[in-house]
């Protein structure tokens, strides 16, 4: 396995990624944009395929600075708002240190290890195990952890799930994924476009040419099945883009916990509880890519967006020397474990319950009796012998002083 956090390569490559997945983005639209010039066309009449190819590619340049400028803009409000609008679908709000001082004093020390600038910490008010970074640049990152995670996991198994996540802003991986999700946004909105025109337009070019009302040389339905075909291309490239970028960064960012924090088995006992548990309600699938496990699965795993957590387990094992549990039981929500007592404290009612008093000195020099002793009823003296005053008054000096004699 490789050691993903701080690997140079790996970072250059992904930017150049990024850079390809922009360029890629336009293609698409712009696939999409033709796509949706020819099925207009074919609704417009009934003309030779040549016609109404030439036709929808007079109006493809006509929208092209158009489609050009409206992408410009979607990647605009994505890049200024798209933290925005991750919070508000997963409930996050971001925390200080006084409010969360534990996950943050984890986060920092990591930061702290490596001269990381430290992003912004965000908790999701979820039962769901899982956790994810965000941002496209070092101002916007951000780290999301849910309140159910934070509540089953023990300080260096948390500890590594923020290493997993800081490697993914190192790597690089954040920012790709954030424009692979914006890519998804643009070609969803135009393919459903065009999928409306066709469904709602074509209706009635059916029946209209059912009663003769429209005549041609027949190259309507082609130049529709030639649309219809663009589009889905068009979306599939889209899903294979996303998906293509996620099974190997989660063994790169697992690696790059176990690096930072340099505890493997940490690392593969969060994976455990995590596994099965870590299914945000609220979230997309667009959030869910990002985070650290993805229990949704599509099409029997041929596009799932996280590798199976026994297969990082087992690299982690094989690689890192960590151990594996197996799978984790963890108690039903509201039943959690109570606190164990303080080291060195017993149950109340112990003999150990309430701490002796210490002795207080006595007025006399002796010392004083023990607490639990009963009070006396009269105040103690100390025995003395017996004062012989020959029938006279005491003499002056009190009790104790010297006898005087004549």
């Amino acid at each position: 396995m490789e050691h993903a956090y701080g690997l140079y390569t790996h970072i250059q490559a992904n930017k150049r990624r990024s850079i390809a997945l922009l360029i890629g983005l336009f293609f698409l639209v712009y696939v999409m944009l033709f796509a949706g010039a020819l099925a207009a066309e074919a609704f417009m009449g009934d003309a030779s395929l040549n016609y109404l190819i030439a036709r929808a590619r007079h109006d493809f340049l006509v929208a092209l600075p158009w489609a050009t400028l409206g992408t410009v803009a979607w990647i605009f409000i994505a890049y200024k708002f798209h933290q925005s609008m991750i919070d508000a679908i997963t409930g996050a709000s971001e925390v200080t240190r006084r409010e969360e001082p534990r996950l943050w004093n984890l986060l920092e020390n990591l930061c702290i290890s490596r001269g990381i600038p430290m992003p912004k910490l965000k908790v999701a008010e979820d039962e769901a195990l899982n956790a994810f970074a965000s941002g496209l640049n070092p101002k916007q990152y951000s780290v999301t952890v849910t309140r159910g995670l934070m509540q089953s996991l023990s300080d260096a198994e948390l500890e590594s799930v923020l290493g997993h996540e800081l490697t993914h802003i190192r790597n690089g991986d954040v920012r790709m994924l954030v424009i692979a999700v914006v890519i998804a946004g643009v070609i969803s909105f135009f393919g459903e476009l065009v999928f409306r025109i066709f469904f709602y337009s074509g209706s009635g070019w059916r029946r209209r040419d059912g009663d003769g009302e429209r005549r041609g040389s027949g190259g309507a339905l082609p130049a529709l099945l030639i649309a219809l075909a663009l589009v889905a291309i068009a979306w599939f490239l889209s899903v294979v883009i996303r998906f293509a970028l996620s099974r190997r960064r989660e063994f790169l960012a697992d690696a790059g916990s176990v690096e930072l924090t340099k505890n493997p088995d940490a690392m593969i006992s969060a994976l455990r509880k995590i596994e099965g548990r870590g299914d945000l309600q609220r979230a997309n699938s667009a959030v869910m890519e990002m985070c650290v496990d993805n229990p949704r699965h599509d099409f029997a795993d041929l596009f799932d967006t996280h590798p199976p957590i026994d297969a990082r387990v087992g690299a982690l094992v094989k690689f890192a020397g960590g151990h594996d549990p197996g799978p984790l039981a963890l108690p039903p929500p509201g039943e959690e474990e109570a606190p164990a007592e303080s080291e060195g404290e017993a149950p109340g009612g112990g003999p150990w319950s309430e701490p002796e008093q210490p002795a207080q000195p006595s007025p006399w020099g002796a010392p004083a009796p023990a607490p639990a002793a009963a009070p006396q009823s009269k105040p103690f003296l100390p025995e003395r012998p017996p004062i012989d005053l020959g029938g006279t008054s005491p003499p002056t000096g009190g009790p104790w002083g010297p006898r005087r004699d004549g």
